[in-house]
């Protein structure tokens, strides 16, 4: 069975997710798309963060999941998956992505989390010529406390017009975090990721 993607600006219709019972069917297949359709769109920044770019079949299939998982049937239980990752999709002007930071020892994570306070919003992307667009982090709920930040971040760059409209005529989008206790930096991401990132402003 063919899973179709069918991009829904700022969102995920409802029309679009399969009933547990198809999904169950299609769901090989499915999670194979994904996964290669992932390949272009994750970004690595230094050995220890990893920018996941979200689109609607990426969300589309966190809802599958989570409905399989939580054996989620009933209209209210489905709404309120689409109520929690619909925000998740680009809306045309925007880049969203998770941000995750991958310690495997978990004594270094934890030290490099308290070290890292505030990455979330030292992240960027920046469209050769024009100024950086800092990252709009956890919209939403606050993943910091005091004493650490966390693992995963939801992130939204916001760019304007001029932006978008120079990335559509091949402009390097370079890609970076400025943190003061890590930096790293992709001066341009490859053609593919290009690509990929610029069907988020169709």
């Amino acid at each position: 069975m063919t899973v179709t993607h069918r991009p829904v600006k700022g969102g995920i219709a409802r029309e679009s997710l399969l009933s547990l019972e198809a999904y169950a069917k299609a769901r090989d297949e499915f999670r194979a798309k994904v996964i290669a359709h992932k390949k272009a769109r994750t970004v690595h920044l230094g050995e220890h963060l990893t920018l996941a770019f979200e689109d609607e079949l990426t969300m589309r299939y966190q809802v599958q999941e989570m409905l399989r998982i939580e054996r989620i049937f009933e209209e209210e239980g489905i709404q309120g998956e689409l109520d929690a990752y619909g925000p998740l999709v680009p809306d045309g002007s925007n880049l969203k992505a998770t941000m995750l930071i991958e310690y495997e020892d978990v004594g270094e994570r934890q030290r490099a989390l308290a070290r890292l306070k505030g990455v979330e919003d030292r992240v960027y992307v920046e469209v050769e010529g024009f100024a950086r667009v800092y990252a709009i982090a956890d919209e939403d709920l606050d993943r910091e406390n005091d004493e650490k930040t966390s693992s995963v971040h939801f992130l939204r760059f916001e760019l304007a017009r001029p932006m978008i409209d120079a990335l559509r005529v091949g402009v390097p989008l370079a890609v970076g975090v400025d943190h003061p206790q890590y930096q790293a930096r992709i001066a341009a991401v490859g053609p593919r990721t290009h690509e990929a990132l610029l069907a988020d402003f169709a």
